[in-house]
């Protein structure tokens, strides 16, 4: 593909990436392995050239562009390079117009911009959400640990005890390491959340919200495979990848529960008043994942952000049900706003007497309210908020 081909496959890519926004459709991700699937005669260097094209485009928009022309003529604003191209030129994209209108700048639609910057994230922190993550592995103490551990690469190490850090893009998958269940991809953010649960061999956990399992995982390994570790979920598809995973990690404790919503203490009946801690790893608006999701910013909207806020409420009701008398709760989400932090433990403690916020173990971040928080600026980390709760004996 000559250079102006590989812009308008950016182009056309993008339209499909932004309708898909607009209307709940694909991630970014997977629109891009479908339009390249069915376009087997682009090479390696292409497919790397268009996707970077194509993530580089949103990552330059605020709001919701107009259309894939539109967000790339904004990318073209700081790439003079890329202006060049639209020459029309064999596969190329046709001449700018006069009237053409670049997609606007920014770091997200206004109304979210404003909602960061009233939870104190704005100016360099709030640039940082737009960067690029690195690829973050902890490793599995199930097997090995990180002392012993023999990979291809050598990772930095992180401030959690487990944690190594590579290059985005490392193709760890391929490893023989991973695929033995030595080490398992979790960022660094994530790790340390998993820690504040503090989990013990022999107790009795629940992952309230487990998706595919992946801190379910860290918590069997934290439990020396000792103890009752519950993972359930109302996602079918994401809950059936946990068992292949529990099997290579060796995690044999693991037991999964498939939820209905609404009907969630019903199905975990059994452990009503009986765990040492529940882990409630919310959905949230994942806006502290936008290094990695880019386009999730054009995905919310005013009313989602209170429909997540109202489950993440529920769910803290919920995992409140499950403990026992001196039981805890940790409670997670991987977003950035007070509204689904700060202000969902203030509003659980003011509404549940007895209950107290402890200390969560979390060593970096900073305190936000009644726990931590961590930032890409400042942590180097996923964003995410973390509070331990203890409920009355």
């Amino acid at each position: 593909m000559i250079p102006g081909a590989r812009v308008q496959a950016a182009i056309e890519l993008l339209d499909s990436i932004i309708e898909a926004a607009c209307n709940n459709g694909a991630p970014a991700d997977r629109l891009i392995a479908e339009y390249f699937r069915a376009r087997r005669y682009a090479g390696s260097k292409d497919r790397r050239a268009v996707r970077e094209l194509v993530y580089a485009a949103i990552r330059a928009c605020g709001p919701v562009p107009a259309d894939g022309r539109a967000a790339m003529l904004r990318l073209a604003q700081t790439d003079s390079e890329i202006l060049h191209l639209f020459d029309g030129v064999g596969h190329g994209p046709a001449p700018v117009d006069p009237s053409e209108t670049p997609a606007q700048g920014g770091i997200a639609p206004q109304w979210l911009a404003q909602q960061l910057a009233a939870s104190d994230i704005h100016g360099d922190e709030a640039e940082a959400l737009l960067g690029r993550a690195p690829l973050d592995l902890r490793v599995n103490t199930l097997k090995t640990d990180r002392a012993t551990v023999v990979l291809p690469e050598e990772g930095g190490k992180l401030a959690a005890e487990q944690g190594l850090r590579f290059e985005a893009g490392t193709q760890v998958e391929q490893w023989d390491a991973f695929k033995a269940g030595m080490v398992e991809v979790q960022d660094h953010g994530s790790q340390w959340a998993c820690r504040a649960m503090a989990a013990k061999p022999g107790e009795t956990i629940i992952d309230l919200c487990a998706g595919a399992g992946g801190k379910t995982l860290a918590l069997a390994a934290m439990m020396q495979n000792n103890g009752t570790l519950i993972a359930s979920d109302t996602d079918r598809g994401r809950l059936s990848r946990l068992p292949a995973r529990a099997e290579r990690a060796g995690a044999g404790m693991i037991e999964t529960v498939l939820l209905n919503p609404g009907r969630e203490l019903e199905m975990l009946a059994d452990w009503q008043g009986k765990a040492d801690g529940v882990l409630v790893d919310a959905p949230c608006s994942g806006t502290g994942t936008w290094r990695r999701n880019p386009e999730a910013r054009w995905r919310l909207d005013e009313r989602q952000l209170e429909r997540y806020a109202e489950t993440q409420s529920r769910l803290l009701d919920i995992a409140a049900t499950l403990v026992k008398p001196g039981g805890r709760i940790s409670y997670i989400t991987c977003s950035l706003l007070d509204e689904e932090g700060r202000d969902r433990v203030q509003s659980f403690l003011a509404e549940h007497p007895g209950w107290t916020a402890i200390e969560n173990g979390v060593t970096i971040g900073r305190p936000r309210g009644s726990g931590t928080r961590l930032t890409p600026f400042h942590d180097g980390t996923d964003g995410f908020f973390v509070a331990s709760l203890c409920s009355p004996c």
